[in-house]
């Protein structure tokens, strides 16, 4: 809807919101961070100057690891197709500003499938580009908690109340980040049928675009053409579409919530974490029903798409955490942890 934020002047270098709002949500949830480790830390006095010293390790792991899924991803779709020469050629002239008289639409569709591992496989450079959007949550997680957990062990940080108090502050910086999905076009939902078109009167934008509360409306085909950097395909312009990216914006934000009231009245380290888990991937797999860009991979004859299944897994990790640290033991009261640290 808007891929670019500005272009800094006498440079024309541009600033993708898509990278704006991961920086800005990187950084609030940094600061939020601090403010839950003082208040439910182990050590309320230490522990927020060892979080910021872990907090660095958490984002370097979630960058990469959410890089290092996207590349991989999209490099293998590329590498196994069944490209021919005719779309090799066009992908190497550089896609919509490639020639499709020669293109059968077969051809077309499989060469927006795999333009961006084309791009990969044959200009590594790009892979670096993580601010012109190409991050999987799924990657950053594994990658943040791994890295986190590991650094917090490293800092003398509690690594199990690290996870309880890091991941309400990583679901808040997601808010931000999946609205930058939305500004870049990335994480698209299906076309909606006419009959439910209207159900929600969305609010217009200049582009011709709409964005409601259950679906948005792709901006027409003159503004996708001028601007190479949205991701919305050429072939949904101007049509109304599942708002899958404010959705997730907004299960980011009701797990941030309930992980905060459960971090408030818990008794065992851990078991927070575990909960956010499960809420994540349960709703999470359902948003996953809508999504209509799939590119992303789909599996068993389009039945069920790559998040899904890690979905799944993660809902199955969540539950044996919660059966795991429910067993383990209970967490000091935030009266006696002041006291402990006076003393």
């Amino acid at each position: 809807m808007h891929p670019v934020l500005f272009h800094v002047p006498g440079l024309g270098f541009p600033v993708r919101t898509f990278g704006a709002l991961v920086a800005c949500g990187i950084l609030l949830g940094i600061w939020l961070w601090g403010r839950l480790l003082a208040r439910y830390g182990d050590d309320p006095q230490k522990d927020p100057e060892r979080g910021s010293q872990v907090a660095l390790w958490i984002v370097v792991g979630v960058l990469v690891g959410a890089r290092l899924m996207y590349v991989g991803v999209e490099s293998a779709r590329y590498l196994s197709a069944d490209v021919g020469a005719n779309v090799a050629a066009y992908l190497a002239a550089g896609a919509r500003g490639a020639p499709t008289a020669l293109l059968t639409p077969e051809e077309l569709a499989l060469a927006h499938q795999v333009s961006v591992g084309y791009d990969f496989v044959h200009d590594p450079f790009k892979m670096l580009l993580i601010w012109q959007g190409g991050l999987v949550m799924y990657g950053g997680l594994a990658g943040g908690i791994l890295l986190g957990l590991h650094a917090s062990r490293k800092h003398g940080l509690n690594p199990w109340n690290a996870l309880d108090t890091a991941l309400v502050c990583g679901f808040v910086g997601l808010v931000l980040g999946r609205i930058g999905c939305l500004m870049v076009g990335d994480d698209y939902g299906r076309v909606v049928p006419e009959s439910r078109a209207d159900s929600w009167r969305p609010i217009a934008i200049a582009n011709g675009g709409e964005v409601g509360p259950l679906t948005i409306r792709v901006p027409d085909l003159e503004w996708l053409t001028a601007n190479t950097e949205s991701l919305f395909d050429d072939g949904l312009a101007g049509k109304v579409l599942w708002a899958t990216q404010p959705w997730m914006s907004l299960n980011a934000l009701l797990v941030a919530l309930a992980g905060w009231l459960w971090l408030r009245k818990r008794r065992h380290y851990g078991v927070p974490a575990a909960l956010m888990l499960i809420q994540y991937s349960l709703a999470r797999f359902a948003i996953e029903v809508y999504r209509g860009d799939e590119v992303r991979g789909v599996w068993f004859g389009g039945r069920i798409s790559t998040s899904q299944i890690v979905s799944v897994l993660l809902f199955g990790l969540g539950l044996w955490l919660l059966a795991r640290r429910r067993a383990s033991p209970l967490v000091a009261s935030p009266s006696a942890k002041g006291a402990a640290a006076k003393a």
